[in-house]
């Protein structure tokens, strides 16, 4: 049986019914875990969470197939999930893969392994369904007085923009998104990671820069950013990595990253001096170390070339998204078990997401 119908018929005791619930996110590049037990005030509070580099989406590009080198480093980090969710007898899951399972033609057959393996059911999600989950889960740290909003999520495989725009109610909606082949893994294959040139960090961020173009070409957004109308909001390890080297960390604390503003000339100055680091200099960093090295230069291509196109004052940064909007919608539907019926989704304004 999956872990995900497990997990859901298993018997509570607790007032709530609710014992705990969680999140599964598996993109190209990471496997991330959140467990939560409802809150009143906050909606979910964290009990216990999860991150680990695997790469699944590791040659993906290439070969249209996840490596058998990859599934297996993917399924280890899977099981141990498998175990924390045992341990903390979690009710209610949702776990969903992103880029690599949909881009790979053997990513099916890779989800039905991963359920005989460790018992998790993954969900292959679309794009969309990925831009709403996100945008969800970061919506709290947006500003409710700027109308628009663009969220770039950098991922392993791809790079996902979405553009919020406030409604007449005050409520933020999705208004449009795409999706751009590009993240840091595949990015870091084609143009390479270890050793990178000046003029091929240019030829980076030129190609991301040529494939976002229509997205503005359609909406125009750099108008809201001349009268000072967009705000920007970044949910990867790329922009949290950002900044943890701006703010020196020895190693990476959530804390202080999730929900920090960072200057756009800082964002810019961070990225240029990321980009000329040599690969040791790299690992030597607190909150990059050997299992970034490689990648980080990429997304900080992709980074600076969303921003030539939408400039602004500063970028909101985010250790956040998918897995808490995944949270936030279990929390929404139990709200009925809180006593009073009222929402539990915090921000109630940016609920219509």
């Amino acid at each position: 049986m999956s872990a995900r119908r497990r997990v859901s018929k298993q018997k509570t005791s607790s007032k709530s019914g609710y014992r705990a619930y969680g999140a599964l996110d598996l993109g190209s590049n990471n496997c991330r875990l959140l467990i939560a037990r409802p809150a009143r005030r906050s909606g979910f509070r964290v009990i216990e969470a999860f991150s680990r580099i695997v790469r699944l989406g590791e040659g993906v590009s290439r070969t249209g197939r996840l490596s058998e080198a990859a599934m297996r480093r993917t399924i280890e980090a899977l099981s141990i999930c498998a175990e924390k969710l045992k341990r903390r007898r979690v009710t209610h899951l949702r776990a969903v893969a992103t880029e690599a399972c949909r881009r790979a033609d053997n990513g099916a057959d890779f989800v039905l392994r991963v359920a005989e393996e460790t018992g998790i059911e993954l969900e292959i999600i679309s794009n969309g369904e990925e831009v709403r989950l996100a945008a969800g889960g970061c919506a709290p740290l947006l500003c409710p007085k700027v109308p628009n909003a663009l969220i770039f999520d950098i991922g392993g495989g791809s790079t996902e923009i979405s553009w919020l725009k406030k409604r007449h109610d005050g409520s933020l909606e999705v208004a449009d998104w795409c999706s751009l082949p590009f993240g840091v893994v595949n990015l870091s294959e084609k143009f390479g990671g270890v050793e990178v040139s000046p003029e091929v960090y240019e030829a980076m961020k030129d190609e991301v820069r040529e494939a976002a173009l229509a997205f503005e070409h359609r909406h125009a957004l750099s108008r809201f950013s001349e009268i000072g109308e967009l705000q920007l909001l970044g949910t990867s390890g790329t922009v949290t990595t950002l900044a943890g080297v701006h703010l020196a960390l020895a190693r990476y604390q959530r804390a202080l990253v999730d929900g920090y503003r960072l200057d756009f000339r800082t964002m810019r100055r961070i990225s240029q001096r990321i980009a000329t680091m040599s690969y040791d200099e790299r690992v030597a960093e607190g909150c990059i170390g050997p299992e970034r090295a490689d990648l980080v230069i990429a997304g900080c291509a992709i980074l600076e070339a969303l921003c030539d196109l939408w400039p602004s004052t500063a970028l909101m940064v985010a250790d956040r998204g998918l897995r808490e909007g995944i949270l936030y919608l279990i929390a929404r539907d139990a709200r009925r078990f809180t006593g009073n019926g009222r929402s539990v989704v915090p921000g109630s304004q940016w609920a219509k997401l």
